[in-house]
């Protein structure tokens, strides 16, 4: 950390230590504090204060009704913000200070809590400690601020901050376990490397979080008890309720259309054999395209460890195959659609014709078909397809084994794939049987 930054903290006197300073620049967050104050002046007042005092580490957001508090905090929760220290005028017409922080408690309920008072609101003081424990107490009008209003705010911000756990910033999934169609979203935005937060609709503490956020269109509210799952929500407080996996793919910022409308080489299919050739042609200097339907990198990409790469002697992740394979193909300049699938080739003259599932064509001179394979399905089980997703999973379905932690799991095969998913799973699972079919493994596994 730079001395300046020393400087700045010493020279407005924030009692907060330097390394608190760095996690909230790390995280790029800043946590709120809300002043709530019906009176005008004193809420200009003293947001000049907060500001001087405090503004280089803390949002200071204004309201002049507890019902505009409230407003406030709705949105900060549905934006995935957070707040540090409510600073609540207990006289305000409507709604009181006290009556406020009730309500406020129920969203942020890890929020400091001061309430600004009149030197004659003795009985609203005490109220204030034993129905919302508010930490701290200020006698209005808190001048001279470095001896009446500062001291007290360090003390109570300093405490906050030693327990401050930034939020998690990135994309949130709430839906059902043994949902098939979660199940596949979850995978998606693995395999595209897309950091995101599971929440399971019927858990208890989930289903809190799913009632503090308030979903609504752009026309009516949805009521939360008529949803439909699984839903994605993103830091910027949108969503999309059953998403596709193109919808996802254009939310969350993948190339999902072609910039040209004629390429030299046009690959379908990015698993390592699509995305090698990628690599080379682009590096030759031909306009290349690369179609994937699913997500970059194939079934390699959900490995837990490939050992037998060329070049990687200590092996490496499925997903960082993936991602090196990807940023050398850009690198030459090759595009790579994602979520898109190739629904028909033709010839026309000298050119061939791809055309995408939602009618758009390419042009090009070649089509390289890199499609790689699917999995063979358990069809002479009864009833697998109903649990296909939910509970049973074909390939590793890395994604899954932090939810079987401390449970048995059961896969069926003896090659590569499920060694490496035997290995992984492992790591979670309270027991993990192979079952093969040959009488050893040295038959088929590397």
């Amino acid at each position: 950390m730079s001395s300046c930054v020393h400087e700045n903290l010493f020279c407005v006197n924030v009692l907060i230590n330097a390394s608190v300073y760095v996690l909230l620049e790390v995280f790029d967050t800043k946590p709120a504090v809300l002043l709530v104050v019906d009176n005008p002046q004193m809420l200009k007042s003293m947001e000049r204060l907060l500001d001087h005092q405090y503004g280089n580490l803390f949002h200071i957001l204004l309201a002049e009704s507890g019902h505009q508090g409230l407003e406030i905090i709705t949105q900060l929760k549905t934006r995935n913000d957070i707040v540090a220290l409510f600073i609540v005028d207990q006289r305000m017409p409507q709604m009181t200070g006290v009556e406020f922080l009730k309500k406020a408690m129920e969203v942020f309920p890890d929020a400091k809590r001061v309430l600004l008072t009149d030197y004659r609101d003795t009985d609203s003081i005490m109220r204030s400690f034993n129905e919302v424990k508010i930490d701290y107490y200020l006698t209005k009008p808190c001048e001279p601020p470095e001896i009446h209003l500062y001291p007290a705010l360090n003390d109570i911000l300093e405490d906050w901050m030693s327990s401050y756990n930034p939020p998690f910033e990135g994309i949130k999934v709430i839906g059902i376990v043994w949902s098939p169609r979660s199940h596949e979203i979850k995978e998606f935005l693995a395999r595209n490397g897309i950091p995101y937060q599971w929440f399971d609709i019927e858990s208890d503490e989930d289903r809190r979080l799913l009632s503090s956020i308030n979903l609504t269109d752009s026309k009516h509210p949805i009521d939360n008890n008529s949803l439909h799952f699984p839903i994605i929500l993103f830091s910027a407080g949108s969503y999309i309720i059953e998403p596709t996996n193109l919808q996802i793919a254009k939310k969350i910022g993948l190339k999902t259309h072609p910039n040209m409308a004629f390429y030299d080489l046009l690959i379908i299919g990015g698993g390592p054999a699509g995305l090698a050739a990628a690599v080379y042609g682009a590096s030759e200097g031909l306009h290349t395209i690369l179609i994937e339907g699913q997500a970059v990198g194939g079934q390699a990409a959900a490995s837990s460890n490939i050992e037998n790469y060329l070049g990687f002697p200590s092996g490496l992740t499925g997903y960082n195959l993936t991602r090196r394979a990807v940023v050398q193909a850009i690198k030459f300049g090759a595009e790579i659609l994602s979520s898109q699938n190739v629904m028909g080739i033709k010839v026309d003259g000298q050119y061939r014709l791809a055309t995408f599932a939602d009618g758009n064509e390419i042009r090009c001179h070649v089509v390289l078909v890199a499609c790689g394979v699917t999995y063979r399905k358990l069809n002479d089980v009864r009833n697998i397809d109903k649990l296909t997703g939910a509970g049973v999973y074909y390939g590793s379905s890395m994604v899954e084994a932090l939810h079987y932690q401390g449970q048995d799991i059961y896969i069926v095969g003896g090659a590569n794939s499920a060694g490496q998913a035997a290995i992984h799973f492992s790591k979670y699972a309270r027991d993990v049987t192979l079952l093969v079919r040959s009488d050893t493994l040295a038959e088929k596994m590397s």
